[in-house]
């Protein structure tokens, strides 16, 4: 008989966690594995909460095992440490985010791409190694193989910082890999969400030129003065639009809501690259022509590994790059879902969980 999970380890752990598809947050006793050889445990300070977390909760890609405790972009203090760590000691802050674990002998293991990993783990509701399913950090405490374990900047907050696990690696890695982190870059950036701000922000610290597109004039104001972005357009402005056509290196799709993508490979230069990062329900209708006629690229990005991650996070600290953030208690976290839904967050909840998790009395 399989074990619950409050039993199927030693070490007891509790946080938020849903049970069913209503996806609603309760108070959930489980376990974690003992601190191995080569393993980190630290208790969780913050933790932010990705548009991923609500997906999972209403198992909206059908793959969530119940019970579901998400949070992958995780901050901490390390508590212990397993004989044959190397880099980590008590005492240090350190994050973990989306992956917790990979083959580490494939070509992109190799490579330092964990991410495309065919044996990758995510940090949670994904079965472990050992066969029992991981948990997050809507929890006290954390354990992780030190590999999957990233060393946070001393001057890097660690509220608002705990985004760029997931939002921040999602932009930085695409701009990299596409050469479009060039000083001088025209770069367009789509939606003004938990991933296009901080989309500009790491392209300006790279000293690209950015236009930021969204259906929402509303959020012109916002975009100029708030994120510093070079230039708004309301991509529904068929005017505005046209008078831009053709003059992009590159553009980052962020919007996960479906919408046309035709009108942004209409900006880019000859050789452009629409870059997406966001995933629509529906999927996307991809023109043939307007790819010939410019030799334009449509390509994606699925966060970055760990060597990566860290590149991102040090680059993050020097630049001063933050998400913009709304901290709440963990017991809010059922509205801040619903909030999320809505998309009334400017631009990221992150979870104080070290403040406002409390034990059980039992």
């Amino acid at each position: 008989m399989a074990k619950s999970p409050d039993t199927e380890h030693p070490v007891k752990s509790y946080g938020y966690g849903a049970t069913d598809t209503s996806g609603t947050f309760s108070p959930l006793a489980f376990s974690r594995r003992v601190t191995g050889d080569k393993d980190v445990r630290f208790k969780v300070l913050y933790c932010g909460i990705c548009h991923s977390d609500l997906h999972f909760a209403k198992n909206e890609w059908g793959v969530t095992t119940y019970p579901v405790v998400p949070g992958h972009e995780i901050v901490g203090t390390v508590t212990e440490v397993g004989s044959k760590v190397e880099k980590f000691k008590v005492g240090d802050t350190v994050g973990v985010g989306c992956l917790v674990g990979s083959c580490r002998s494939c070509q992109s293991c190799s490579n330092d791409l964990e991410q495309y990993c065919p044996k990758m783990i995510l940090t949670y509701s994904f079965p472990y190694f050992d066969g029992t399913i991981t948990y997050g950090g809507y929890s006290d405490h954390m354990v992780s193989d030190e590999h999957f374990v990233l060393r946070w900047p001393e001057n890097l907050p660690l509220d608002a910082g705990a985004p760029l696990l997931c939002a921040g690696i999602t932009t930085y890695s695409p701009l990299r890999h596409y050469g479009l982190d060039k000083p001088g870059t025209k770069l367009g950036v789509v939606g003004l969400g938990g991933l296009g701000h901080v989309a500009v922000k790491m392209a300006k610290a790279f000293g690209a030129e950015v236009t930021v597109f969204s259906t929402s004039p509303a959020k012109k104001q916002e975009a100029l003065e708030g994120l510093k972005a070079d230039h708004f357009i309301v991509s529904k402005d068929l005017e505005q639009m046209q008078a831009v056509a053709g003059t992009f290196d590159g553009v980052i799709d962020t919007v996960s809501a479906n919408h046309p993508i035709i009108v942004f490979l209409n900006v880019l230069k000859t050789d452009g690259k629409l870059v997406l990062v966001g995933v629509p329900e529906k999927p996307h209708e991809l023109p043939a022509f307007p790819l010939i006629m410019g030799r334009k690229i449509v390509g994606g990005s699925n966060i970055g590994g760990l060597k990566e991650t860290q590149e991102m996070l040090d680059f993050s600290a020097k630049h001063g790059i933050t998400a913009d953030v709304e901290v709440v208690p963990i017991d809010y976290v059922n509205t801040a879902m619903e909030r999320l839904l809505k998309s009334d967050v400017r631009y990221r909840f992150v979870i104080d969980v070290a403040n406002s998790l409390k034990a059980p009395l039992n």
